[in-house]
């Protein structure tokens, strides 16, 4: 499992990347763009993360094929469930978090994808695909302070956790006030932009330019690249 704050197709994470598809073990992995979250923005912008995509990873050697599924409709189509089930790598790109959960959640879709963890490949969620990865995650509530209203429950591939991305955008003391109002045995990890973390076995390592930080009730702890760390 692969956590990341944000950045997905960007030149910044190209060489954890690279590692990701060589921790694969195969010469030319293959990998699904997933970019569900962005449909609520225009197809214009749905098209062009699909795009970023798939340049992104072919350029890194792999065999890449986006999931162009933008509805709860479009995923219960039988290529997409497919695609999903022969990838080495699914990558969730960002978005709107809402949205993602609720085309993902209980649908063909959504099950390829809990399948394919369960059988060993390799799951990376990028911000809002971060987020719904994890087993809840903040609502926000629209044209105000962005306050967590409730934490609804999101895929649950990785229990007991919460993902805030783009950790380091806000000032620190409105974000842990966020991270606080977590409901009770959830802990809370803060991914900085362009830093990932990396699941296996229950260990999580960091990689990328910064740092994480995970808020346990009101504990903090902070982990740098090449640190490992439970949840």
């Amino acid at each position: 499992m692969t956590l990341v704050g944000a950045g997905e197709f960007l030149p910044g994470m190209a060489a954890f990347d690279r590692d990701l598809l060589a921790s694969i073990g195969r010469a030319r992995p293959r990998v699904v763009i997933l970019p569900t979250a962005s449909a609520p923005d225009g197809e214009s912008v749905f098209r062009r993360w699909a795009d970023m995509g798939v340049q992104h990873f072919a350029a890194l050697g792999a065999e890449v094929e986006p999931v162009l599924v933008r509805t709860r409709e479009e995923a219960g189509d039988d290529g997409a469930t497919q695609a999903i089930g022969e990838a080495d790598l699914i990558y969730v790109s960002g978005g709107k978090p809402g949205h993602l959960r609720h085309v993902l959640d209980g649908s063909r879709v959504g099950t390829a994808l809990r399948d394919a963890h369960e059988r060993g490949a390799v799951i990376a969620g990028c911000s809002a695909g971060a987020m719904v990865l994890a087993e809840c995650q903040p609502e926000f509530r629209r044209g105000r302070l962005p306050w967590p209203l409730r934490w609804p429950d999101g895929l649950g591939l990785v229990g007991g956790l919460a993902v805030l991305p783009h950790y380091d955008a806000w000032p620190e003391p409105v974000i842990a006030l966020m991270a606080l109002q977590a409901p009770r045995g959830v802990a809370v990890l803060g991914l900085d932009e362009d830093t990932a973390v990396v699941g296996r076995d229950g260990v999580w390592q960091v990689h990328g330019r910064a740092r994480v930080t995970i808020w346990r009730g009101r504990h903090r702890e902070r982990y740098r690249r090449g640190e490992a760390f439970r949840l």
